[in-house]
């Protein structure tokens, strides 16, 4: 039986509960340093006085957390084909989505919603940088119901002449077994193949600012520097400091591999990917779990990622992005799906595509995109370096002999991102390749173009080559310093082909 959705009603009596502890946690993250005050100094702080503190604040957080409850209500106004939600506490809001623009509804559960029973639902619509409506606390019948109610009106658009009685016995059917069976089951194995073989950089970078962060605090708080030489000598002989900085090395090095392991398992564990009316229905996480659609019209970009070790390994990242509000929340609709196969990414490939993607007329860069690369990335630090030593440091072997290993590694990276820099032109498809050591390979098909924007600076013209950047709904892709000749007749193409497209990626 399906429920009737044209009356206000409100979320599950539990949503009182899960609304407690997300505004606990809004609020741990805001009084933080006050905690860490408390913890420190815990000993000199009257106890009555902290335990009256936590129980008003507790207090407080139960009744905004009742009166959300309360006023949060939600239904489906037939008459206009419109979804509302209304919320607030002191300041009420009302959000009114139209079905019509409704393109994504998904349907996640977090560790406190496993433990209650309940599910979020959050509605999305292209042309918004932010989470049009969500839902904190409902049953998964009753969100499986609203979920097909919502995208019901966009569904009998596509059907055509389709009789709509017959959709709505596909959408019972549906409800009833909402087990889909998974066409593609990433294992265990990839997940740990992908999270020892990637994120790298990002790991280091998330480690580094947390232990600046902790040694920061520790700083204000003991008013020691615990990296002053003079400390580090009373902890370690000052003929182990190599070693010493070599097991720390090796150290922080695992510790990144952990929290890439840690990360990769705990996001994507029980990754599926399942077939639903020509889409792909896709359920990941341990803690957290999600569901979400995929559907091939509105996939803006595709993108396939692989490094050396993958490669080895036979697995690779695939990340699609759809239609995004604006640049601020570009990740919005970016939908990862790590450890696929080559054999997989080519059947996920063929369903988003009708066909797997070929490579077709090739454009290089010109040699001078390498050169003005390196006079940025090697050319400017070393001026800045050797103008610095001279004026301040003086003559510092070991400083000139780390310098000298930048200039290598980065001279290296740099010669393989000019290596792997191509475009790729067929009639179907545009392909541009990128990358150092995790090469992508960024899909777009001509239809999905927004706008294109041609750029050729006044001492390129001579020489003939010039820049060229594609907009879609999901981002933008850019090929510098290309033939411009080549580049401009494959504008002209893609342009006749915008106007002639009736492509619906809305």
């Amino acid at each position: 039986m399906q429920e009737d959705f044209s009356q206000p009603q409100r979320q599950s009596i539990v949503g009182i509960f899960v609304m407690f502890i997300y505004s606990l946690q809004g609020y741990a993250k805001a009084l933080g340093p006050i905690l860490l005050i408390w913890i420190f100094k815990f000993n000199e702080i009257n106890k009555v006085y902290l335990v009256a503190g936590i129980l008003v604040i507790f207090a407080i957080i139960g009744i905004v957390s009742y009166l959300r409850y309360l006023n949060f209500t939600f239904y489906i106004d037939q008459e206009n084909e419109e979804f509302i939600i209304t919320e607030g506490v002191l300041n009420k809001t009302k959000t009114t989505i139209q079905l019509y623009k409704i393109q994504q509804v998904n349907i996640n559960q977090s560790l406190i919603q496993r433990l209650v029973g309940v599910y979020e639902l959050v509605v999305d619509t292209a042309g918004s940088n932010k989470k049009e409506g969500s839902i904190k606390a409902i049953s998964h019948a009753l969100a499986l119901d609203l979920k097909a109610r919502l995208l019901e009106n966009e569904s009998k658009k596509s059907l055509g002449s389709h009789d709509v009685s017959t959709y709505s016995n596909e959408i019972s059917i549906e409800k009833r077994n909402d087990a889909e069976i998974p066409f593609i089951k990433i294992s265990f194995l990839s997940l740990l193949k992908i999270g020892i073989t990637s994120n790298y950089v990002k790991s280091f970078f998330v480690l580094l600012a947390f232990f600046i962060s902790v040694y920061d605090h520790v700083k204000q708080i003991t008013g020691r520097d615990v990296l002053d030489e003079q400390n580090i000598e009373d902890y370690v002989d000052r003929s182990q400091v190599a070693t010493a900085f070599s097991v720390l090395f090796i150290i922080f090095f695992l510790t990144i591999i952990i929290i890439n392991l840690v990360r990769t398992i705990f996001t994507y564990f029980d990754y599926k990917i399942a077939r639903q009316k020509g889409s792909l229905l896709l359920s990941y996480g341990l803690l957290n779990t999600k569901s979400t659609i995929i559907k091939p019209e509105k996939v803006q970009i595709t993108s396939v990622t692989q490094n050396f070790f993958q490669k080895k390994m036979n697995v690779l990242n695939l990340k699609i992005k759809q239609a995004t509000g604006g640049e601020k929340e570009e990740h919005k609709q970016h939908i990862e799906i790590p450890g696929c196969s080559h054999l997989e990414k080519e059947s996920i490939l063929k369903l988003l595509f009708q066909k797997i993607p070929e490579k077709g007329v090739m454009l290089k860069p010109n040699f001078r995109k390498l050169g003005f690369s390196v006079f940025l990335t090697i050319g400017l630090p070393l001026l800045g370096f050797y103008f610095v030593r001279d004026l301040i440091m003086g003559q510092m072997p070991m400083i000139d002999y780390l310098m000298f290993l930048y200039v290598v590694f980065v001279g290296i990276i740099q010669f393989y991102i000019f290596k792997n820099n191509r475009l790729y032109i067929n009639n179907d498809f545009i392909i541009l390749q990128s990358g150092a050591w995790d090469v992508t390979n960024k899909i777009i098909l001509p239809s999905k173009i927004q706008a294109i924007t041609t750029s050729q600076l006044f001492w390129h013209k001579n020489i003939n080559i010039g820049s060229l950047t594609l907009h879609t709904a999901g981002g933008n892709i850019s090929f510098q310093l290309g033939n411009f000749t080549a580049i401009k007749q494959y504008v002209n193409l893609w342009l006749y082909e915008m106007e002639t497209s009736d492509s619906n990626w809305m």
